[in-house]
């Protein structure tokens, strides 16, 4: 793995700068794919990133070449309101990070060669004069508090948008939206944008089916460890074989006694995708990128959303009403009625094409190469 001071000037290949959210670790994660497809078209990607999702990137890319970038470090409530008045307090100070990433931004651009920016939902993470790509499911915001704010959060988050040459959005863009009214409002921002399709690191399952109950727990805190204790109890009396991954990279390790429960902190990409394959019924939070995983592999979910979290929330109501999972909130939970609930449900999955994102991602490395200024880049080669 490349230090930030390693990286020469002297490279030959298009050089991309991908930044995620560092909101969860789904916009990290839906990263991998992107990147795999910018090292595959022979590009250099530099990551700008926090501590910990390096610890997580690193594993997926020693290749790659790593800058240290603050996070916006959100913290969220111990209940939905709680959260909700906590995020609006948060508003200011995620309004300085975005003004100092931009101005990091600018000044390493000013030290290294860049070619493109890729920003994941990071606002600031845009250059005037350098291609810089937008990767977000949500136009319309879902603030939780009425009609007239959701109008003034997506005014908001059109007018930080058009800074951006260009929009990408993992869903489709049909009856198999897979956000719902996020990310298809009556006016698209004026910029120009493409529909991804959805965006997975995870590959096909084999055939057959699994036989074990999977829990994904992910988030910020406080949320996470009390969804935990909630589940644990109920876990630990589980007559049948079950998995817990508990989305800790850095955590300390929990103890169980019961000799069907599996535990795991965290798991790689290989391993996570295995686990999901093993599984009869997974249950989880409805983050995006896990929507869009379990969605790929074709899984039964028990999806319970974030208090407070009102993305989660809609998502969960809008892929229930698709029966594309059961969904129940989190202050109404039971492990073991949400199974026979879940088992009763009429779920309708359907089948999704997860790789239009690669012809995206293709056609914007051949404009790179087309449209820079530096001779380098004109000499890689290009796939068909």
């Amino acid at each position: 793995m490349q230090d930030f001071t390693e990286f020469y000037e002297a490279n030959t290949k298009p050089v991309v700068v991908v930044s995620p959210l560092d909101w969860g670790l789904g916009h990290t994660v839906r990263c991998i794919p992107i990147i795999e497809e910018l090292l595959a078209q022979h590009c250099t990607v530099i990551i700008a990133c926090n501590s910990v999702q390096k610890a997580l990137l690193a594993r997926e890319f020693p290749q790659c070449t790593y800058a240290d970038l603050p996070g916006y470090d959100v913290r969220y409530g111990a209940s939905r309101w709680g959260t909700i008045g906590k995020i609006v307090k948060q508003l200011p100070k995620m309004w300085r990070r975005i003004g100092e990433e931009h101005r990091w931004l600018q000044q390493f651009s000013q030290e290294r060669h860049i070619d493109a920016v890729i920003s994941d939902n990071r606002f600031g993470f845009y250059h005037p004069t350098i291609p810089s790509v937008f990767i977000t499911h949500q136009f319309r915001i879902n603030t939780g508090l009425g009609f007239m704010a959701d109008t003034v959060a997506q005014k908001l988050n059109y007018a930080c948008i058009k800074r951006f040459t260009a929009c990408w959005v993992p869903d489709y863009n049909g009856r198999q939206s897979m956000a719902g009214r996020l990310s298809h409002p009556r006016k698209l921002p004026a910029l120009p944008v493409a529909y991804l399709g959805g965006i997975s690191r995870f590959k096909p399952c084999g055939a057959g089916t699994g036989s074990r109950l999977l829990v994904l727990l992910s988030g910020p805190e406080p949320q996470r460890t009390i969804f935990e204790n909630m589940l644990l109890k109920e876990l630990e009396a589980l007559p049948t074989p079950a998995v817990l991954v508990r989305g800790l990279p850095a955590g300390d390790t929990l103890t169980v006694t019961n000799p069907r429960l599996t535990v795991y902190n965290h798991a790689t990409a290989n391993r996570l995708n295995q686990l999901v394959c093993e599984a009869d019924m997974v249950v989880c939070r409805p983050g995006y990128t896990t929507v869009m995983d379990l969605l790929k592999l074709g899984k039964k979910t028990i999806m319970v959303p974030t208090p407070g979290q009102t993305e989660q929330e809609y998502l969960a109501k809008h892929l229930n009403q698709q029966q594309w999972t059961y969904a129940v909130k989190q202050h109404a939970f039971s492990l073991s009625e949400a199974i026979k609930a879940a088992r009763r449900f009429n779920h309708q999955l359907p089948v999704l094409n997860m790789e239009e994102y690669k012809t995206t991602v293709r056609d914007f490395v051949r404009v790179i190469i087309s449209t820079s200024g530096n001779q380098k880049t004109r000499t890689v080669s290009q796939h068909p």
